[in-house]
């Protein structure tokens, strides 16, 4: 597997920005990524030294207009934790 099909997008949110200070930071990635994988892909794409990687799945919520019933797709969230001595990823760094 790619890179780049392993992490989608990360994930800005209030929750996710208030835990880059201690350096954690939330991605979508891949439902057919393991931790492993997302590992090599944070160190590889933003040349970081990870941690940890937590992962959770993430069922689609359910949507309507009208009588119409539908679901979201579902999806695969990662929090990855960097080490102390590791630098922070510049991306989220803009954000704060």
């Amino acid at each position: 597997m790619n890179v780049s099909d392993v992490i989608r997008r990360p994930l800005i949110t209030e929750q996710s920005m208030s835990e880059g200070e201690l350096k954690k930071y939330s991605f979508e990635v891949d439902k057919s990524a393991n931790k492993i994988e997302i590992r090599k892909a944070v160190e590889e794409l933003f040349g970081v030294k990870v941690l940890s990687v937590n992962t959770m799945n993430m069922y689609g919520k359910e949507k309507r207009q009208g009588v119409h019933i539908g679901r979201r797709p579902a999806w695969k969230k990662a929090i990855v934790r960097l080490t102390e001595n590791s630098k922070p990823i510049e991306f989220f760094e803009g954000m704060v």
